[in-house]
């Protein structure tokens, strides 16, 4: 049984964890409070991969109160050494009575172990409240750790009558400010953005998180990388002077015969990284490719690309959530459209439920996910 003071303390140690949201990378967020005699002795969250875990922040804070307290911790402590010692080892040195954890850790290599580490130490331990809200903490790490795949989001910003640029590919700005200034704190959230060769050579994108653009960012951690810039390039024609090569690791998506071409080589040169994948007749094999960026750590990834691999993740239903930001404005009839989506039939419709709706200065920012 649990009490509304327990489900209290806890959405206290969701909120600590959430202040990592852009940080923690490739590390879950994790939010830790410690509670003596209905008092808070201390609180901590994850703030950077290689640093300490909430629960060692929130220990060196209570001190010599931990002993007997409780703890509410957003995710399973770890029992395993890796930069860091073992979480769980830490809570049983410090005496703590109590350990309430929202959600076992993912991993099935070494869920459940952290919590029967504190239980054989005597110590009590409570799972599952608020297991909802703390799982929301840690999509991609949640489902990388299951399906060894990343979170897919698909980000498009579209006119009221579905038009992404003009049929010229002039697109600079279909929204506001504002809505550029969230599509900044989305990229900050993600591990990796993927695009394609053909937005690469058109529009010439950074693809970066720009810290002027980001805005008021409160008691977060501040960003401390910027994400992987990912490529989808069969036959590596991304120039040299690609913006989308400056700036932080790049890593190209090619087809395997095409690694060992001069291209290739000269892009290799630059530090670029280069996978060879599957390429079907209508682009590249995306399973193959989330399969790849899986095992490179990848939790979130953000999807800004034309309407051919963005409809092409969609046709192949590996979208996640679709974010939509959609201008009062139209574009026209002849301008590009959202995805590339050949359906004949209303029966081949893509369903999507609306999950969050909000004005985002001028613009309205719909955040769906299939229905079927």
């Amino acid at each position: 049984m649990t009490t509304i003071e327990d489900r209290q303390w806890m959405a206290r140690a969701i909120r600590l964890a959430w202040r990592g949201r852009y940080s923690t990378h490739p590390n879950p967020r994790v939010g830790c409070v410690i509670v003596q005699g209905g008092r808070l002795v201390g609180e901590g969250w994850h703030e950077r991969a290689g640093e300490a875990h909430a629960e060692v922040r929130a220990l060196s804070q209570a001190g010599a109160e931990a002993r007997d307290a409780t703890v509410y911790v957003t995710l399973e402590p770890c029992s395993h050494y890796g930069r860091t010692p073992p979480c769980a080892r830490a809570l049983i040195d410090a005496g703590v009575s109590h350990v309430v954890a929202a959600t076992k850790d993912p991993n099935p290599a070494v869920s459940g172990r952290g919590l029967d580490m504190l239980r054989e130490a005597g110590i009590r331990v409570t799972e599952g409240l608020l297991a909802d809200e703390a799982v929301r903490l840690n999509p991609g790490f949640m489902k990388r750790m299951r399906t060894g795949r990343p979170w897919v989001r698909v980000k498009m910003a579209a006119s009221l009558d579905g038009r992404t640029a003009m049929a010229s590919g002039e697109s600079q700005w279909i929204t506001g400010p504002a809505a550029r200034q969230d599509v900044q704190r989305l990229r900050a959230i993600s591990d990796a953005i993927v695009t394609g060769v053909g937005t690469v050579l058109a529009d010439d994108p950074a693809l970066t998180v720009r810290r002027d653009q980001l805005g008021e960012i409160g008691d977060a951690t501040e960003p401390s990388r910027q994400p992987l810039r990912v490529v989808a390039d069969r036959d590596a024609r991304t120039p040299a002077s690609a913006k989308v090569l400056q700036g932080g690791k790049v890593q190209l998506f090619c087809a395997e015969s095409t690694l060992a071409t001069p291209a290739a080589q000269d892009l290799a040169a630059l530090g670029i990284g280069l996978t060879g994948v599957d390429w079907k007749d209508d682009g590249i094999d995306l399973e193959q490719l989330l399969d790849a960026l899986g095992g490179l750590g990848i939790n979130e990834l953000l999807v800004e690309a034309g309407p051919t691999l963005a409809g092409a993740f969609i046709r192949d239903d590996l979208v996640d959530e679709l974010w939509l930001y959609q201008a009062p404005v139209f574009l026209g009839s002849t301008g590009r459209p959202t995805a590339c989506l050949p359906l004949t039939s209303m029966a081949d419709k893509v369903q999507w439920t609306v999950r969050d709706r909000r004005q985002v200065g001028e613009d309205q920012r719909l955040i769906l996910v299939r229905r079927y």
